[in-house]
């Protein structure tokens, strides 16, 4: 089975109830896509650290329990917090990133141990592109590259959490330009400068990031669906109709399935690019009918349905 390492945020999501209370939840985009890639059954790491503070415990005792391994240990800096309002089901964010526990690394030790495995996928994306953590994560994906890793990004751009959008913007595309497998939302797409996307034109999209050497692509539309290209061979398909509680996580469990698809069977990818869409977009589903970020288990996605 091949590895997925995972750098990236893990954070606190302080969820607004409708009473005026914060109630905390463990997340973070990358945190999330690692819970999700294990509990399909992938072979996953966490590489950026959790504080010692009570939400760092509770952060790792949640990958521990998920089966998710740690790498670089522990920091004694704190918690990173996100204040997460949802609307209509539809999460907005605030994030205060300054001075914390996840963002306690450095680029050599990373690259240190990723060299003592055997090169798998390496994930990373979301609030590590937010200018100047990007620097650090270009020089480790450089690294990385350089060692034979495979390198998948999930763009996930939050456009409130950068002073300079612009700046932002043009970070995201170093990193993606770096991507061998990519996942983007139509927002997404959108403030990288492609316009109004939807599955119409989604093969027009893919072909410009496949130009920058992507060779597995993701675009997704919320409630209407995904587009997937695999080494070639594409598939799309519309979402699954749920109950929605809300989507927090939802694209998160939608790529940790994919990555967990092809890092335990690595043969045939393209082939099965049609399965591949179903099962991630089905997880995805079953995730949007619980509260938070609760990606569901293999046993879950394949048990028969009603």
């Amino acid at each position: 089975m091949t590895p997925i390492y995972v750098l990236g945020e893990a954070l606190m999501d302080c969820v607004a109830t409708p009473d005026g209370l914060l109630r905390p939840h463990v997340g973070g985009s990358p945190f999330n896509l690692a819970r999700a890639a294990s509990l399909r059954g992938g072979s996953v790491r966490f590489l950026n650290r959790f504080s010692q503070d009570p939400f760092g415990d509770q952060m790792q005792a949640q990958l521990a329990k998920d089966q998710v391994q740690m790498v670089l240990g522990r920091s004694p800096l704190p918690t990173s917090l996100a204040v997460v309002q949802v609307k209509d089901g539809q999460p907005s964010y605030g994030f205060y990133r300054e001075g914390i526990a996840d963002r306690d690394y450095s680029v050599e030790e990373v690259l240190q141990a990723l060299a003592q495995q055997p090169p798998g996928v390496l994930h990373t994306g979301s609030l590590m592109l937010v200018p100047p953590e990007h620097q650090k994560v270009l020089a480790v994906l450089q690294g990385a590259k350089a060692q034979g890793w495979t390198i998948s990004v999930d763009v996930n751009l939050r456009p409130k959490l950068a002073a300079d959008l612009g700046a932002y913007v043009a970070a995201v595309q170093q990193v993606a330009a770096m991507a061998d497998w990519i996942k983007a939302s139509d927002e997404d797409l959108e403030l990288l400068g492609f316009g109004k996307a939807s599955k119409d034109n989604a093969a027009s999209i893919a072909q410009s990031l496949a130009a920058q050497g992507a060779s597995r692509i993701a675009l997704t539309f919320g409630a209407d669906g995904a587009w997937l290209s695999v080494d070639g061979q594409s598939a799309q398909g519309a979402a699954p109709k749920v109950s929605v509680v809300d989507t927090v996580g939802a694209g998160d469990t939608f790529w940790g399935n994919c990555l967990a698809d092809w890092t335990l069977q690595a043969q045939g990818a393209a082939a099965r690019v049609g399965d591949t869409l179903k099962n991630a977009m089905r997880a995805a589903a079953i995730n949007c009918t619980r509260a938070g970020c609760q990606p569901p288990t293999r046993a879950e996605l394949f048990a028969p349905q009603p």
